[in-house]
């Protein structure tokens, strides 16, 4: 088996365990009570009822916090400037650069995920708290995803050190010193975003399909 087939095999075997991941929150969904209809999670009131038991109020959520804590945390929230800068420069890069360049453009909204302030186990520190890391880590995978298909089209090329994690698109990217593959196939690999454009409903449902490992 050759390497395209081995990678086939493996991304193949992602979308079967990203299915199963799916499948799993799904059950943890009827476990604890809740679904999601247009991108607000709805709790029974059941649930809800029994969240409230655990909700520890503001006064004593104060009384109860280590003093350091508390004295850290303006240093935290005055982050939040320089986090919504960035936010407005990688939207607008993205807007001005992305078409000329041919690139798809990242769906923000792909990665701000912030949907802990449902629940009512949570006061409002802990919901603020909560959407302040919602905020932060849906930016940095955000502005990662940006990097990576501006690094596919200006420098796809692989390292020769170990990295210990991957963005999205490193596996597109040329081998470290195959100097003949980056000067023949470079234009290629900066239009190979095919896999990013959606694709018709019955051709997504076929590839879902568990298929046989072709070794």
């Amino acid at each position: 088996m050759d390497t395209d087939d081995r990678l086939a095999v493996l991304i193949q075997k992602i979308k079967l365990l990203e299915a199963q991941i799916l499948e799993e929150l799904g059950r943890k969904q009827k476990e604890f009570l809740y679904h999601i209809a247009e991108k607000r999670v709805r709790f029974q009131e059941t649930a809800i009822a029994a969240h409230k038991k655990f909700l520890t109020h503001i006064p004593r959520y104060i009384l109860e916090a280590s003093p350091l804590n508390i004295l850290t945390a303006p240093i935290i929230w005055s982050i939040v400037f320089p986090a919504l800068l960035m936010d407005l420069v990688l939207s607008l890069y993205q807007a001005v650069c992305f078409p000329v360049y041919g690139i798809p453009k990242v769906r923000r909204g792909d990665y701000m995920v912030m949907d802990r302030q449902y629940l009512k186990y949570l006061n409002l520190i802990e919901k603020a708290n909560c959407y302040y890391c919602g905020y932060f880590s849906g930016l940095l995978l955000y502005m990662e995803e940006v990097a990576a298909r501006t690094e596919q089209y200006w420098c796809p090329i692989k390292h020769a050190r170990k990295v210990k994690d991957t963005h999205s698109r490193y596996r597109k990217f040329f081998d470290y010193g195959d100097a003949e593959a980056y000067r023949t196939r470079l234009e290629d690999v900066r239009r190979d975003f095919e896999d990013l454009k959606p694709k018709p409903a019955a051709e997504t449902k076929t590839q879902n399909r568990p298929r046989k490992d072709p070794r």
